[in-house]
């Protein structure tokens, strides 16, 4: 028998063994495969890893309090607490379909995550505290192979592979393939540069020659348009023998794209990968009328907001294809609602609901240290490569950030101060409804980035060099680039004021460089890519950031300067990467221009602190938007106000 003691004074603190249920999930391998398959399912009362005798038990549960003498040890019991424990995995176990949970709520419950947010947070506590998840064997296994992609299945180089594949991409190959045999989500998220492009075309190549003589459905893969041609150009490059059509008004005719919508099944007969965009996809019902065998997202941050019209056409086609692929560097842009809505195409479920992991990134964007959960549920299914990882590519060169500190002539100065002066009047009016309260906070903040630029910007007026010290101090530097005859790109947010510089680095270099904006025709943008990259080809290129930022390889540059900062690092690091990736044999060198005194140097500092989030999720810098829109009127015109002193460079 047992015998049932108070705790003392003495033993407060001191620490028990104390019984748990032992959950052990997918001991075997499940049946079907997907987030849905089933998992066997087998819950234990357990005493330092042994099994509980149903006399041992009851002895347990039936104590009122303190201590119990069993086996020899003095065992914790809180009777209350383990009949509400037990109670809990009994209404699982019956709630289970065949007596099995899900892969994805398996994976829940062994990250630790919270299985029922509906539940009070003390309940959720206690069931953690008195229970033990584990992996089975088979779970076990598969999570190991998930977790270490060196571990995949990494099978020789494709037949029609043309290039040599670094090691760590024959593992993120090998990674794909088991993922989606297992008919689960992958994402792969390699830094920018690591050749993403090159690992999934060798996975298609796989993919293609697995059963040579059966007739398979062809991919589908979504992308921006401005990487059509970069798309087409390196799977003629790399994998000539995978048979494409680009559905797109860009790369087809009319005529054609009617005949496919009219026939697909005859007109893919001889497809292997047709490549369309987010834009053109919801405008293409054929496109979401039949099956694939597999769908790919590039750039798949594109469907960050999930309730964006892009991205629920995207998650129509979930159910068409058994194994889906998001390629993004950045898996986390603004939020860790981009998460969720990038997990919601690849493994629906597994993040739950959105208003659930609303409820939970809340709490976690408040206290980044609480990600652990999330980063171990997340895990299995993101490969992630940095480039600073020396393990990773040992032969590329360095990377150096700077700030480029500018001062604010005087015009600029006065423009600045009266700009923020007419914000504050107009806050403290009272006359503005939500709406327009922030349709003036943004319209302000986007005025003050241009002035910081140039006062002519927004106004059409003439640029001239001496009204500006962003440009002052970007003839510095470009004269000392030019004299070593290096190359740079040049990144501004504004289309308007592509012009402008380009001018401007014309008389500084001595000749004419490119210009690439979203009004660039995507046929033309390829073109560029190829003169820029030519040694003796143009000195400098000016992009705006969204339509030059990814997917241009530009290596020739070993210079990047952000002329004005976007509220986002993740976006700048997508374009400092056209330079920063496989193929740059220089060190490449990075400005970012910052006007003293103004919010341009408060965003820089805002930004740096915020970057701790996707840290904790994903163990990389990635960054979140600054909801700089919703702060409070003083708290506001505190952080954009003018330092006058600091900003026109006075002592």
């Amino acid at each position: 028998g047992g015998l049932l003691l108070r705790i003392p004074d003495w033993w407060k603190g001191t620490q028990a063994a104390r019984p748990v249920v032992r959950v052990t999930l997918g001991a075997g391998k499940p049946a079907g495969l997907g987030v849905e398959a089933l998992l066997d399912f087998r819950a234990e009362r357990t005493l330092d890893g042994e099994t509980l005798t149903d006399a041992e038990w009851k002895q347990i549960a039936t104590a009122t309090a303190g201590l119990v003498l069993l086996r020899g040890k003095w065992v914790e019991v809180d009777p209350e607490k383990l009949q509400t424990v037990l109670a809990h995995w009994k209404a699982l176990e019956r709630g289970q379909r065949e007596g099995g949970v899900s892969f994805a709520e398996g994976l829940r419950l062994l990250s630790g995550a919270r299985t029922d947010t509906r539940a009070p947070e003390a309940e959720a506590e206690e069931v953690r505290h008195w229970t033990e998840v584990r992996a089975g064997a088979w779970l076990e296994e598969t999570l190991a192979t998930l977790r270490r992609p060196s571990a995949a299945d990494n099978a020789e180089p494709p037949p029609g592979l043309r290039a040599v594949l670094r090691p760590y991409q024959a593992a993120g190959v090998g990674w794909l393939r088991f993922v989606t045999r297992l008919g689960l989500g992958a994402c792969l998220a390699d830094d920018m540069g690591l050749g993403k492009t090159i690992q999934i075309l060798s996975f298609l190549l796989h993919e293609k020659n697995e059963a040579p003589g059966i007739r398979k459905q062809p991919s589908l893969l979504i992308l921006p348009a401005s990487l059509m041609g970069n798309w087409l150009a390196e799977a003629a490059r790399f994998a000539p023998t995978l048979r494409l059509l680009a559905a797109h008004p860009s790369e087809t005719s009319a005529e054609k794209l009617a005949a496919i919508a009219a026939d697909p099944e005859k007109a893919l007969a001889a497809t292997d990968l047709v490549l369309t965009t987010y834009a053109m996809l919801p405008r293409q019902d054929w496109l979401r009328t039949r099956t694939w065998s597999h769908i790919l997202l590039d750039e798949a941050q594109a469907i960050k907001n999930h309730g964006t019209r892009q991205a629920r056409a995207v998650k129509e086609l979930g159910a068409l294809a058994p194994a889906r692929i998001a390629l993004t560097g950045t898996p986390v842009e603004n939020s860790l609602g981009d998460l969720w809505s990038l997990f919601d195409f690849l493994n629906p479920g597994l993040l739950g609901t959105a208003s659930d992991f609303s409820r939970l990134a809340k709490r976690l964007t408040s206290s980044p240290e609480s990600c652990a959960p999330l980063r171990r549920l997340v895990r299995p299914y993101i490969l992630r490569r940095l480039k600073s990882d020396k393990t990773v590519i040992a032969d590329l060169p360095d990377k150096t950030e700077v700030r480029a500190w500018c001062p604010l002539t005087k015009r600029q100065a006065a423009l600045y101060a009266q700009t923020v002066l007419h914000l504050q009047e107009s806050l403290h009016s009272n006359k503005l409804d939500p709406i327009q309260r922030r349709g003036l906070v943004l319209a302000t903040l986007m005025r003050l980035k241009q002035i910081c630029n140039h006062p002519a910007q927004g106004l059409n007026g003439e640029y001239l060099p001496g009204e500006s010290g962003k440009f002052a101090r970007l003839a510095e530097l470009v004269s000392e680039i030019a004299s070593r005859q290096e190359k740079a790109l040049v990144f501004t947010q504004f289309r308007e004021l592509t012009e402008p510089l380009h001018r401007f680095l014309t008389g500084l270099f001595g000749r004419p460089g490119l210009i690439l904006h979203g009004g660039t025709p995507v046929r033309e943008r390829q073109g560029l890519v190829v003169r820029f990259q030519r040694e003796d080809g143009p000195p400098f290129f000016v992009l705006s950031l969204k339509a030059g930022g990814t997917g241009l390889n530009l290596t020739e540059a070993g210079h990047v300067i952000h002329f004005d900062r976007w509220w986002n690092p993740a976006v700048e690091n997508q374009a400092t990467d056209r330079a920063y990736r496989i193929g740059q044999k220089k060190n490449v060198l990075v400005h970012k221009f910052v006007c003293r005194g103004t919010l341009e140097e408060k965003i820089d500092r805002l930004i740096e602190d915020k970057q701790n989030l996707a840290e904790g999720v994903l163990g990389t810098k990635d960054g979140a938007e600054v909801p700089l829109s919703e702060m409070a009127n003083d708290e506001l015109l505190r952080f954009v106000a003018l330092d006058l002193k600091t900003a026109v460079g006075e002592n």
